[in-house]
């Protein structure tokens, strides 16, 4: 039997860049209705308390594991010793909760949450500054390791490190201590073929987000020159099994080279066009029904 297990974000819920997209839905409503789907655990979206008690008290009564949770970063704009400052207590709030690993997102700069075209994203310039960027990530890396929680670097649209290019060289540059978070949906929608960049890279995935796209909104996403907003309202994204990603064979090369933390349910859309729980339904069921058919005896 695999160890790997199914988790997913709230933001099939509510999304906290654009809270006019199920802002109004109850923390609550998403974790009953996800431990009634049959997901293992959830990552933290705004609507969860910040301290670790108060997230253990959250969840415990509906039997839910701490998956991860996203951190806002602003290391490109300050020093290592002043994000290991911030990001104490989210370490914190993972370690003491069972989550072995934070997501990690650059945010300094990005244009992420803004009606920007994805192509005003920041990008380093020159060797010396992505090799500055990387040794301070690595340190930073090398304390939330210390506290047993590894960092997970989430590429992603409209930040720093978005394209696949990116990705090589930042894990070029930057030690093992720097983990990998895999997003088949940031990947595709950056340019990557998934199973290419998750095969060049697999040794330093540590987790991974399946994010499933419609391509033909995704070119129109290119064609127009879309901000990740403008991305998000016009369905680029959806779960895995409602778009145009193979997941089986992503899944095979994980279970390849003997991946066994989580495959997290994670897609950026209008609850009120795809409607959270069936949509969180086929997402989950999709990726059970592939792992079974893998890991079943």
């Amino acid at each position: 039997m695999s160890a790997i297990r199914i988790g997913i974000n709230p933001i099939s819920w509510s999304n906290d860049d654009l809270p006019a997209l199920g802002g109004e839905t109850p923390l609550s409503t998403a974790l009953s209705e996800g431990k009634e789907i049959g997901y293992a655990g959830f990552e933290l979206n705004g609507k969860f308390p910040k301290d670790a008690k108060g997230v253990g008290d959250v969840l415990r009564p509906y039997d839910l594991a701490l998956v991860s949770g996203w951190y806002s970063s602003l290391l490109a704009q300050r020093s290592a010793a002043e994000e290991i400052d911030a990001i104490a207590n989210h370490v914190q709030v993972m370690a003491q909760n069972g989550a072995q690993v934070l997501v990690y997102g650059e945010v300094a700069d990005a244009i992420q949450g803004k009606r920007i075209s994805l192509v005003e994203r920041p990008r380093f310039h020159t060797d010396k500054a992505w090799q500055a960027y990387a040794d301070k990530l690595d340190e930073l890396a090398r304390f939330t390791l210390s506290q047993g929680v590894r960092l997970a670097y989430h590429h992603h649209m409209g930040a720093y490190v978005e394209s696949p290019s990116d990705i090589d060289r930042l894990m070029a540059l930057t030690s093992t201590d720097v983990g990998l978070l895999f997003d088949s949906g940031h990947c595709y929608l950056g340019g990557g073929e998934p199973l290419q960049v998750l095969r060049k890279h697999i040794d330093r995935v540590c987790h991974v987000h399946f994010k499933d796209v419609r391509k033909g909104v995704v070119q129109l996403a290119r064609n127009n020159l879309w901000s990740f907003p403008d991305c998000i309202v016009n369905g680029a994204f959806t779960v895995p099994g409602d778009g145009d990603i193979n997941f089986g064979e992503l899944l095979d090369e994980l279970l390849a080279h003997h991946y066994q933390g989580w495959l997290v349910v994670e897609a950026e859309q209008d609850p009120a066009v795809a409607p959270s729980y069936a949509f969180a339904q086929k997402g989950y069921q999709t990726l059970r029904r592939l792992l079974d058919e893998r890991t079943t005896q």
